[in-house]
């Protein structure tokens, strides 16, 4: 004796049960991208960069000419680095 209406599925019943599966299987995966990438991200909050990114980014912004000197200057004395050497002051013969 059959339990359900009729010899096979109806197309909404399989559809239903289709959607269903993408849904399990897409909230399953979200949720662990979510718990990987929310473990790093504190640990980067709990580990900040060290001082010499700052300076690389200084560097990078000079090269870009998006700073002038003087202001590179200004911004490497500000973060507690000593000012970069010049040529004349690392014993380069000037002219």
């Amino acid at each position: 004796m059959m339990f359900w209406y009729g010899s096979h599925l109806v197309f909404w019943q399989a559809a239903l049960m289709s959607l269903g599966m993408v849904i399990f299987w897409g909230l399953l995966i979200w949720g662990l991208y979510v718990l990987i990438t929310g473990s790093s991200r504190q640990s980067a909050i709990h580990h900040p960069p060290l001082g010499d990114d700052a300076r690389q980014i200084l560097d990078q912004r000079l090269a870009r000419g998006e700073i002038d000197l003087d202001q590179y200057h200004r911004l490497i004395e500000a973060l507690g680095h000593d000012r970069p050497k010049s040529q004349t002051d690392m014993g380069a013969p000037s002219e």
